[in-house]
This record gives structure tokens, C-alpha cells and sequence, in this order.
């Protein structure tokens, strides 16, 4: 026999069998081990859509996926099984990543907890056994390095933590975990020596100060803003025409503008308003800077904030 009546007819052969809830529960009751089995309450057996959705949305599918609630309170359990008749040297990390894909899913569903997912290869292939390993961490170069990595709690930067000066020594980071430790909790012009000293140090390129000092005047809580960083560009002669910029347009189309439109009008919704007209226009013209130096598209759009639409109509005028 030769004619195929379907394309894939191994996998829907499979799906067609596991798909009946009393022949899954009869698999389950055989290939579970016991310790999982233990935790399943087979009776509330239900199969899920398999089909997920990754970071760059391609599709991808593993045969079928399962949920059962546990047998010890609430919660859940996905038991997912795979289906192969063609050996594949990753086929572990394939079984971790629809994993992660259920418990997102699940996540999204509305739940709180991730649930445990149990992964199966089914193996019907020619070549026997199943000529590759099940474990994921096989699937690296440096296998010992990976466990240690991925069965320990990962790295955690807290900068919150640190004292301000041992963040000074972290050489061409301190000024950007300096900024972020203190952009919520402290008027930055209380930084002002700190940040001088470390652009002292020219570590820094301009785009890079006019991205942070931008950042800084949107969400740090500097109570005369284009005075800081005028008083900061007097004494830092290497970044002096970037950051001279900007205090330029602070002053010129900034919040001081805005505010000033909004009380001439002597109504609170102008003031709003002018306000509101102040910040966008000061924004467009930061960007339209931040554009004419080379910094990234992405990134000018992250930093002051504005819609495609506007970034696209920028230079339009």
C-alpha cells in the first residue's frame, strides 16, 4: 500500500485514538508514572487545543494536550503528548517549549499559578530505541553549565539595593542604574555632583545622554528641569551642545510653555491643554534630534513616547 489518504497519516491515526477520553485515560493509566498518576483525577479528563502561538507568531502544534484537575485541591494539571515515527535531536527542547506554551496559555486563561505540564514522546519510529535523549538539558553544548543555570533561581540585578557608591565604581553602567535607582524615589537635581562625576569619565556617547536625559525629564520628578541640566551641560565640556539642546527645548516648547498657554486662558482646561500641546511638542522635536543623530527608531519612539503616526509625520513639516 502506497496511497496516501492523508498527508500526515501517523499523526491522525494517533490523534483519532487519543482524542476518545477512555482510550487517554487507559494510555495515561499506563505511561504515567505513578508519582504524577497519584496527583490526576482522570475522571475530569478534557482535551485542550495544542496549537500555540510563539514570540514572532508562528504557529506550531504539539499533537495533543490535556487538562486534568489534581486530585489534591484546586489546580491543574496538562499532560501533553507528542507523537514522532522520526527521530529528532532536539526533540526535547521541543517537548519544553510546548510546555511553556500551555502554561502561558493557561496564564492567559485568567489563572494565577503556572500548572504543572507533563510531556510524552510517543515513539513509533524505524530506528529503535529512540536514538536521542528526553532531557532538554541535552540539548546543550555544555550540558553542566545549563543545569546549573536553569535549576537555580536566575540572576537578580537589583539596583534598589546597592549603596550609591558602589554603583559609582560599575563603570560604564553607573550612570544608568544611578538614574533608574532614583528616577521614582528622589528630585534628581540631588544627583547632580554624582552625575557630573560620571560623565567626567567620558564612558558616554551622545546619544546615549540625550536617550537618558530625555528619559529623565519625562519620568523623574526634577523640580526645575531645564536649570538641571544646564547647570549639568556647564560642567561636562565633552556632552555641553547635547545636553544644551535639550535645555534649549525645555525652555522653548517644554511644560513651562504649556502651563503658561493654559493660565493666560484662565481656564483649568486650558492650562490642561497647554500643558498637554507643551510635552508633545517638545517631544516631536526631541525625536526629530534624536533621529538626525542615528539613534534607533525604536528606541527614539520609547523615549519621548509618541504614537507610529506621529513618529512618521515628524519630518513632514
Amino acid at each position: 500500500m502506497t496511497k496516501k489518504f492523508t498527508p500526515t497519516p501517523h499523526d491522525a491515526v494517533f490523534k483519532q485514538f487519543l482524542s476518545e477520553k477512555e482510550t487517554a485515560k487507559d494510555f495515561f493509566d499506563i505511561w504515567l508514572p505513578d508519582e504524577i498518576k497519584a496527583l490526576c483525577d482522570l475522571d475530569s479528563l478534557k482535551v485542550e487545543s495544542g496549537s500555540f502561538v510563539d514570540s514572532e507568531m508562528k504557529n506550531y502544534q504539539s499533537d495533543i494536550l490535556y487538562s486534568v484537575s489534581t486530585t489534591k485541591g484546586s489546580g491543574y494539571i496538562y499532560v501533553l503528548i507528542e507523537a514522532q515515527s522520526t527521530p529528532d535531536k532536539l526533540i526535547a527542547w521541543r517537548l519544553m517549549r510546548y510546555s511553556m506554551a500551555a502554561m502561558h496559555k493557561h496564564l492567559e486563561n485568567g489563572h494565577k499559578q503556572l500548572p504543572l505540564v507533563f510531556p510524552i514522546l510517543f515513539y513509533t519510529g524505524e530506528k529503535s530505541p529512540h536514538p536521542y535523549s528526553t532531557n532538554w538539558l541535552d540539548c546543550f553544548h555544555d550540558r553542566k553549565l545549563a543545569e546549573r543555570i536553569y535549576t537555580q533561581p536566575f540572576k537578580l540585578a537589583d539596583v534598589t539595593t546597592l549603596e550609591d557608591g558602589e554603583i559609582m565604581k560599575h563603570r560604564r553602567i553607573a550612570l544608568l542604574e544611578l538614574i533608574q535607582k532614583h528616577i521614582r524615589r528622589r528630585d534628581m537635581t540631588e544627583l547632580l555632583d554624582e552625575i557630573v562625576t560620571l560623565l567626567s569619565y567620558n564612558y558616554y556617547t551622545d546619544n546615549q545622554i540625550i536617550t537618558l536625559f530625555n528619559y529623565l525629564i519625562q519620568e523623574g520628578n526634577a523640580k526645575k528641569p531645564m536649570e538641571f541640566i544646564t547647570e549639568i551641560a556647564k560642567q561636562s565640556e565633552k556632552h555641553e551642545g547635547a545636553l544644551m539642546t535639550i535645555a534649549q527645548q525645555i525652555e522653548e516648547m517644554g511644560i513651562q510653555k504649556g502651563i503658561q498657554i493654559g493660565e493666560q486662558n484662565g481656564m483649568q482646561k486650558g492650562k490642561l491643554e497647554g500643558i498637554q500641546e507643551g510635552e508633545k511638542q517638545a517631544s516631536m522635536k526631541i525625536a526629530r534630534q534624536l533621529l538626525e543623530k542615528g539613534v534607533e527608531r525604536d528606541i527614539v519612539k520609547l523615549s519621548t513616547g509618541l504614537t507610529d503616526t506621529e513618529m512618521s509625520n515628524l519630518f513632514k513639516y
